[in-house]
């Protein structure tokens, strides 16, 4: 009999505590590789959670710079139609409240906008352009409910008269089928029936000029008044 078996046959009965012994190391090695892989699922699904967060905050920064970009639309509607500002001049008055108001909401807007989505990757950093946004449509709303209602109410008979003459005349001056001298003299007397009602802001004159520029002398521009 060999040395091995001879030992094997005397030492019979440590074969119970050595398969303990293996069946532990072996129950050890599952539970160890199950944790490896409980870690592996949980890293996999937080990778996922983050990187699905990030697209929910682009997509969500995305939609905020569309309705930033909506209402700096539903603005120049205004600053772009001399006719429009002449029907809510409260608009371009820059005394009233609520107009001072969205203005300052458009700047605070505007100074929080990011470049693109991608930019925008703090959570403060969303909270806070998704306030000032959701601030200037606000501050916006309010004054064209504010304007459409006041309308020309503010200004007295004559003024009206005034506001009214400046429209017709202006849609002359903007009328291609008018001579050119009908419509720059139509422009310059809108300037004057304007004057110390409404103050028409840079683009609008540079827009209303664009589409007379050829009708119009160089002379200089009658002086700027405020509403009053």
């Amino acid at each position: 009999m060999s040395p091995l078996m001879e030992f094997l046959s005397d030492k019979w009965w440590m074969v119970f505590p050595l398969m303990a012994v293996a069946g532990r190391w072996a129950g050890g090695w599952r539970l160890a590789g199950e944790r490896r892989h409980r870690r592996r699922v949980e890293l996999y699904k937080l990778r996922n959670e983050a990187r699905e967060a990030e697209m929910a905050s682009i997509a969500e920064v995305q939609a905020l710079m569309a309705t930033h970009d909506a209402t700096n639309r539903r603005w120049l509607d205004y600053e772009l139609d001399v006719g429009k500002l002449i029907d809510f001049p409260m608009m371009t008055d820059v005394r009233e409240p609520l107009t001072v108001a969205f203005l300052r909401a458009k700047r605070e807007a505007d100074g929080q906008r990011p470049a693109s989505a991608a930019d925008l990757r703090s959570v403060s950093g969303l909270k806070a352009y998704r306030q000032v946004v959701n601030n200037f449509a606000v501050a916006l709303d309010v004054a064209e409910r504010e304007a459409r209602r006041v309308r020309d109410s503010r200004f007295s008979g004559p003024e009206r008269e005034r506001l009214a003459t400046a429209r017709k005349l202006l849609m002359i001056a903007e009328n291609d089928a008018a001579t050119p001298a009908e419509r720059q003299a139509a422009y310059k007397r809108a300037r004057r029936e304007l004057d110390g009602l409404i103050v028409l802001p840079d683009v609008t004159l540079a827009v209303l000029e664009g589409k007379i520029a050829p009708e119009l002398d160089s002379g200089p521009r009658p002086p700027q008044l405020h509403q009053g």
